[in-house]
């Protein structure tokens, strides 16, 4: 028989269930949160200068100062849900190496999504089966199944 895993995350939380027998409810194999996801913004971002920083600073140098228009190429918080993704993505191939699953749905908080979807290991998207860009993390899994099957029955509807 089957199993299928499927993912229920958020930039913050991951929720892995498993689907052997459609009659049966999903069986929780994961919970994973982010370990920045419980940390204070001001634990994370400061806006304290280091020891040796004015020593280091374009200020004292009489260099050029840099444009006012700089901006990062990733935020913090994106740098941490890529770093979560990478890590959920892990759990996925070991998994699936494992020969734990066959099947992969992926749901997720839609910005999150692209994230997952960018860290998919080559050998796990043929297994992919679904997307949905909902965010259910906080779903149990009986509410979880019913949220998908809702979905799959209006993507039938449409075809």
């Amino acid at each position: 028989m089957t199993t299928t895993w499927i993912v229920s995350a958020d930039a913050g939380r991951a929720r892995i269930f498993a689907e052997s027998d459609p009659r049966q409810p999903y069986v929780e194999v994961e919970d994973l949160v982010s370990a920045n996801a419980r940390l204070r913004d001001s634990d994370i971002n400061t806006d304290r200068l280091g020891p040796t920083s004015a020593g280091q600073s374009i200020h004292n140098t009489g260099g050029a100062t840099p444009n006012k228009q700089y901006q990062p190429a990733q935020t913090p918080e994106q740098h941490d849900a890529e770093f979560f993704a990478k890590d959920i993505c892990a759990i996925l191939l070991k998994a699936w190496q494992e020969q734990r699953f066959q099947k992969l749905e992926l749901v997720a908080e839609p910005r999150f999504l692209g994230v997952l979807r960018g860290q998919l290991d080559n050998q796990l998207k043929p297994l992919v089966d679904l997307e949905l860009n909902k965010d259910y993390s906080h779903f149990n899994g009986h509410q979880l199944r019913e949220q998908l099957q809702a979905q799959k029955a209006a993507q039938k509807a449409k075809l």
